[in-house]
């Protein structure tokens, strides 16, 4: 073997171990500088050597762009559909059927996650990834070979030396959550209509002319199902289907579970249920497969679907409605945000009557007109918003919106400077609507976290001039709620305690709350760690604040910009009087450095802590806060109802797993305390 033959292998085995470690095990051993390095130099010695290039190469991953049409691919076993259940007795009905034909219960079960995306199926031919190809019809898909190359989770060489001579396998090509945001981002900044959801993209994207183009998607894939094997291995259970695709370099979810009643299913469908929006990618319900393969085999098919699968659907987040009107929102920036009125649709759990249009280039890149039918999604506690029209639905008679020239609130004009996003009021706070936003801003859970401060009482007190800025809310008398029906001496003793424990909330709570531009919680962290107070940060020059690490030219302007405003002063002085905190104390090992280096997911509520303040002492000790656990994660602080994925996925990677108690010892001995 030459010299650089003998080098293209050797460097073919190091990158396709690199890519196992970081896209299937997300546990990389090398930096991507390292990695990148020994891609090119691969890339070089097959460019000098092209006589060496093979197929399953790392390097031609993206190869020539494919013919104007798909050509056919018959799959070596039909793809079938499944019967869905809706419920606990569409579960038990399932389950019954099977005992009836078995005469017994299955012996055990398998979830999995339902992931939201394109079905493909694989075939491997010694080894080598030979064909990919959509769904289809379930008897013949279309050939998407030259796109699936491209994404790097699905291997185009099988690990292992001992591969059978043909092997299909079924799996569910995706967008993670990320990789769509950042898609729709670049359709926005190119003019170009936005993806509805993340499977609409996924599914487009590997439908490319030019496998480049599905390249630059951040596609992942999750294999779920053995479809034909030929001279390989025989397995007794579908868990050890699962186990060995896994062992030839596939991705399977971690989120599968076997079981063994159908109780422990149910339960495990409530919880993805509940945990579904904690996911980095789009689920709509779980697959519950029966775990012996003897039982699958006895149990057979019907016309369409397999007797002993069923697919477990959460209610759908996405309906369609009639829009009858849009109106605008000004915010506590003054921003001025178009909004959708429905005809109101029960979606995602709820009854939605009013959906978010974000900003007037979204209705515009949308095109959604007064009158319009339109997809309305609702996911989790997110505010429901507009996907876009059903253009086919339209009569002729829908009219297109156009932002009004005065403020509804207040009447002053509503401009959009050249440059920004948004159109703004310029009434100031002469404008109720942004006092309201403003009030309801800094007394959230992401300010200064007052209970019972919701848009109601906001709208009582303000109808009663019993508040007209934040200070107010830690000085009215808040007795005279006991005038107003509904409000009682309890509920009027909650909002008291709630005021009073808002006091001695960190200063950067206090920062992030007053709502100053760009100024989030991260910013204020900062600001906060830098100056140790208001009263500093307000007193600081420009270029002290664009001094601090991490503040740039244009936070250090608004900074500065709102620091010397006479009412933002007053108001500051307000707060102090009023005994909320303005400065924080910093406690000698906080300076330490203590968690520099370390990286760490908070998942749950931790005793004596905020979500926020868990965050604000890592970061204050020199730590990472992030917000999902990955093979880089050094610890995963649990409180009380921690994500039940979080904790999988750190027990699948080997990630420690710390409670309230440790976190506290973390805080009080640094990484030292993980040993």
């Amino acid at each position: 073997m030459s010299t650089a033959s003998a080098r293209i292998e050797e460097l073919r085995t190091l990158i396709r171990e690199h890519a196992h470690r970081y896209y299937i095990l997300d546990d990389p051993i090398v930096s991507d500088a390292e990695y990148d390095s020994l891609v090119k130099e691969l890339q070089d010695l097959e460019d000098s050597n092209p006589e060496l290039v093979t197929p399953d190469s790392p390097t031609q991953r993206v190869g020539a762009p494919i013919g104007d049409l798909f050509r056919s691919v018959q799959h070596l076993r039909p793809l079938f559909s499944l019967d869905n259940a809706e419920s606990r007795e569409d579960l038990d009905g399932w389950e019954q059927r099977m005992e009836r034909q078995l005469g017994r219960p299955p012996v055990s079960y398998v979830c999995e996650l339902k992931i939201d995306g394109l079905a493909v199926v694989l075939t491997y031919r010694d080894g080598f990834l030979a064909t990919g190809a959509t769904r289809g019809d379930g008897t013949t898909g279309e050939d998407i070979t030259a796109n699936l190359r491209t994404i790097q989770s699905i291997p185009l060489r099988l690990r292992g030396d001992d591969h059978p001579a043909v092997l299909e396998v079924r799996g569910e090509v995706y967008m993670p959550y990320e990789a769509f945001d950042e898609l729709n981002r670049a359709q926005v900044e190119e003019g170009k209509p936005i993806f509805a959801n993340a499977r609409n993209a996924a599914a487009g994207s590997v439908r490319q002319k030019d496998p480049a183009a599905t390249a630059r998607r951040n596609l992942d894939v999750w294999v779920y199902q053995l479809g034909f094997v030929e001279s390989g291995p025989e397995f007794e259970t579908h868990w050890e289907t699962l186990d060995y695709m896994q062992s030839l370099g596939f991705r399977t979810n971690p989120g599968s579970l076997s079981m063994g009643t159908i109780d422990e299913v149910f339960e495990y469908v409530e919880k993805a249920e509940r945990d579904r929006h904690d996911m980095p990618y789009q689920t709509d319900g779980v697959v519950i497969k029966a775990n012996s393969l003897v039982d699958q085999a006895r149990l057979g098919f019907t016309a369409k679907a397999p007797r002993w699968a069923i697919a477990y659907k959460f209610p759908p987040e996405e309906q369609v409605t009639t829009l009858k009107d849009i109106w605008i929102n000004i915010g506590r920036t003054g921003a001025a945000t178009p909004f959708a009125v429905l005809e109101p649709v029960f979606v995602g759990g709820a009854t939605v009557s009013m959906a978010t249009l974000h900003n007037q280039d979204q209705v515009g890149i949308k095109d959604v007109r007064i009158g319009d039918q339109v997809i309305v999604r609702r996911a989790g506690d997110v505010i429901p918003e507009v996907v876009g029209p059903v253009v086919s639905a339209r009569t002729g008679k829908e009219k297109k919106w156009v932002m009004p020239k005065k403020c509804p609130f207040c009447a002053n004009p509503i401009v959009r400077l050249e440059g920004e996003a948004v159109a703004r009021c310029t009434g100031g706070f002469e404008c109720s609507s942004r006092v309201r936003e403003w009030l309801f801003h800094f007394s959230s859970r992401g300010g200064m976290d007052i209970e019972h401060m919701g848009y109601r009482t906001i709208d009582l007190l303000l109808s009663e001039s019993l508040i007209s800025d934040p200070a107010d809310i830690f000085s009215f008398d808040i007795d005279r709620l006991l005038e107003h029906e509904g409000w009682g001496d309890i509920s009027v003793d909650n909002l008291k305690a709630a005021i009073n424990a808002a006091k001695d909330r960190p200063a950067a709570r206090l920062l992030t709350a007053l709502g100053i531009r760009h100024v989030g919680g991260t910013v204020a962290r900062m600001l906060m760690r830098a100056f140790g107070g208001l009263p500093a940060l307000m007193d600081a020059t420009e270029e002290e604040i664009a001094q601090t690490e991490g503040i740039g030219p244009v936070i250090a302007e608004e900074v500065r910009a709102w620091s010397t405003d006479p009412v933002n002063r007053h108001l500051v002085e307000k707060l102090g009087a009023a005994g909320v905190r303005l400065v924080d104390e910093v406690e000698v090992d906080v300076a330490s450095g203590l968690l520099t280096g370390g990286v760490f997911v908070v998942s749950g509520t931790v005793e004596g802590f905020t979500r926020e303040e868990a965050k604000l002492a890592i970061e204050a000790r020199g730590g990472k806060a992030t917000g999902s656990v990955s093979g880089r994660t050094t610890a995963l602080v649990v409180g009380e109802s921690p994500g039940v994925s979080k904790s999988r996925k750190a027990e699948e990677l080997g990630v420690p797993i710390i409670d309230s108690e440790g976190f506290r010892e973390l805080l009080k001995r640094g990484l030292s305390s993980l040993a």
